[in-house]
């Protein structure tokens, strides 16, 4: 066990961890700049679908978009790799033993959730699965039907809308700006703009998706519970849809070019 634990600090401070973690953040951004430029194109009276089955669908419609979308797979599997290391291993500097766990906690999370994101991405490209899209009414509708279903709901939804407002709240706090090595000149007051436009953009729609969830727990609808393309034509729809839309969208490609920023700077 012990030949296995220093084997695996080795590989976490090795510097093809790095790049494991990089690639991830480049595919991230890769997919939020299409589902923000399909959201752009619903602001501007434009069809299609502007979620990750959409994005996916419109890479996969391009030359060469089979080969791009295994290379997108291909960084979420390397970036839950290094996610789980550092699950195993990581945070070796935390202050104390409890934010330590924590920590690595979180990083099992976010291991899964990109492994999850490689697989469905994946199960896409071979033409078995819808990549991840974000029908929300079924999985609502067995949710509200449990016991305490309507309150089990209501939570999750306020949750997915407490996490935006972080995002949102970190941003302007500088959270996320501290995270990267010093960017000098004009790119660095851009990469400093991008720190609390990018993670803003990312909460909001976060609090898009987790208020229409507890619009439904509320009204005991399933109906209303909307994932991102539902929520952003449902957004469209409204007095100034198309301006909020457009706002929406801007945010999430901000979102993208941050994840980008992030592969090239963050400090790992």
């Amino acid at each position: 066990m012990n030949d296995v634990k220093t084997a695996a600090v080795k590989a976490q401070d090795s510097p093809n961890s790095d790049r494991l973690a990089r690639s991830g953040l480049v595919s991230r951004g890769a997919v939020w700049l299409v589902v923000g430029l399909l959201a752009v194109r619903l602001a501007l009276g434009g069809g299609g679908k502007a979620d990750r089955q959409g994005a996916l669908t419109a890479i996969r419609e391009q030359p060469f978009g089979k080969a791009v979308l295994l290379l997108i797979a291909a960084g979420f599997a390397a970036h839950a790799v290094y996610r789980a290391l550092e699950a195993a291993v990581g945070h070796r500097n935390a202050d104390d033993d409890r934010k330590r766990l924590l920590k690595r906690v979180a990083s099992a999370a976010r291991a899964v959730l990109y492994a999850s994101f490689a697989v469905t991405t994946l199960t896409f490209l071979a033409g078995s699965g819808n990549g991840g899209g974000s029908n929300a009414k079924g999985p609502t509708a067995k949710a509200l039907a449990l016991p305490g279903g309507q309150v089990l709901v209501t939570v999750a939804g306020l949750v997915i809308v407490g996490v935006g407002v972080v995002f949102v709240v970190r941003a302007f706090k500088g959270d996320f700006e501290d995270k990267l090595r010093p960017v000098p000149g004009t790119w660095g007051r851009w990469v400093k703009a991008l720190s609390k436009a990018g993670p803003s953009g990312r909460g909001v729609v976060y609090a898009l998706v987790g208020g229409f969830l507890v619009q439904a727990a509320v009204t005991f609808d399933a109906a209303k519970a909307k994932g991102l393309d539902a929520a952003l034509k449902t957004l469209a729809a409204q007095p100034y849809g198309d301006v909020l839309l457009l706002v929406t969208a801007l945010g999430m490609l901000a979102f993208a070019l941050w994840s980008f920023c992030e592969a090239a700077y963050k400090k790992l």
